[in-house]
């Protein structure tokens, strides 16, 4: 059996559970779809009890969708509630990045009478669920040196583009959250800063996030089209109106079945290193990167050839530091749900 990372965490009510068994209504909310989840959670661990997926488009808010839950698992009532959730968190309330949801934790409560609610960024969720995975539960795309202990940074396109750090203190990591996703796209060579001018015209705002999140893929292959005159073959036409083109396009260059898609994904998967080295730097992240979100286990053959790698190292003059950083994808999609459910039993504040 795979053992855990054993990523030493400081989870201050571990203890207050020594002789209680709590249960924990954990949530995964993004822009396409929510994860909710009850968990029995011990001072050994956390085991699911009930999950349902839901489409997040088809609820008029997050609450609606956790009344729903609740309403159909009554056999066992949640103590409490903690959601990981795709956008900034203040004071215990957020605007969902890529969905016109308000949630405030105040206002869950009255709904569902359950007072303790904790509301989290989904990459801090996504970092707590790294207490919860076993080594199978990544793939290395380059190992490290895993005795160096430092700062870990995950990147996570999917929907949108989360980034995240954990601060290391010497004895234990501390998960934070950033919006780094929506800083300023940094082009590199003649073609991106072509790409920029044409990405320019469609959005206000140029951000990494329109550059390496799941839509990305689309753009991409769209300005291959239309800029750089790229043939698209009557057939891919048709089958770009009749499926999710950014999903076609990276199964038809995994497969290798079109140059056009081919070249965008080598495009798409250089600015995903682009984009990790800079955050790898920016947090001295010597003690890992973990690539998240929906879309690099969906890629993982691409991320696993050289154009990643030479790209992630191709910096300024810190490439003996880069070299030094363990490189994985994180395979199991219900991280950030473990995520949430770890930090609701046993990391809040008494």
């Amino acid at each position: 059996m795979a053992g855990h990372l054993k990523i030493p965490f400081d989870f201050p009510q571990k203890d207050f559970l020594k002789k209680r068994i709590i249960h924990v209504l954990a949530g995964d909310l993004g822009g396409t779809k929510t994860n909710l989840a009850l968990y029995r959670a011990r001072i050994d661990g956390i085991e699911i009890v009930a999950e349902t997926r839901y489409h997040s488009p088809d609820y008029k808010s997050g609450t609606d969708i956790l009344l729903k839950f609740i309403q159909d698992h009554q056999h066992q009532r949640p103590d409490r509630i903690c959601l990981g959730v795709a956008g900034p968190v203040f004071q215990g309330r957020v605007e969902l990045t890529n969905l016109s949801w308000i949630l405030d934790s105040e206002e869950i409560k009255k709904a569902t009478a359950i007072q303790e609610v904790a509301l989290i960024n989904d990459l801090e969720a996504t970092a707590y669920g790294l207490a919860a995975l076993d080594e199978g539960d990544f793939l290395t795309i380059h190992p490290g040196q895993v005795e160096i202990a430092g700062n870990m940074a995950i990147l996570a396109p999917g929907t949108g583009l989360g980034e995240g750090g954990l601060y290391w203190n010497g004895v234990s990591y501390h998960p934070f959250a950033t919006e780094g996703g929506h800083t300023d796209f940094s082009p590199r060579n003649k073609i991106d800063l072509k790409l920029l001018d044409f990405l320019g015209k469609k959005y206000e705002v140029v951000s990494w996030e329109r550059v390496i999140a799941g839509p990305a893929i689309y753009d991409i292959y769209q300005f291959l089209r239309d800029v750089k005159k790229r043939k698209e073959p009557a057939w891919l036409r048709d089958a770009l109106h009749k499926e999710d083109p950014s999903a076609l396009i990276s199964q038809l260059a995994i497969e290798e079945k079109n140059e056009v898609c081919i070249e965008t994904m080598q495009i798409f998967v250089r600015l995903i290193a682009r984009e990790s080295s800079n955050l790898v730097l920016k947090l001295k992240a010597t003690g890992g990167l973990f690539l998240g979100g929906g879309i690099p286990p969906k890629i993982s053959s691409l991320l696993q050839q050289n154009n990643f790698y030479h790209n992630f190292l191709d910096c300024d003059r810190m490439e003996h530091l880069l070299k030094k950083v363990p490189v994985r994808i994180i395979l199991n999609p219900k991280t950030a749900l473990l995520g949430a459910a770890w930090f609701g039993a046993y990391g809040r504040a008494e």
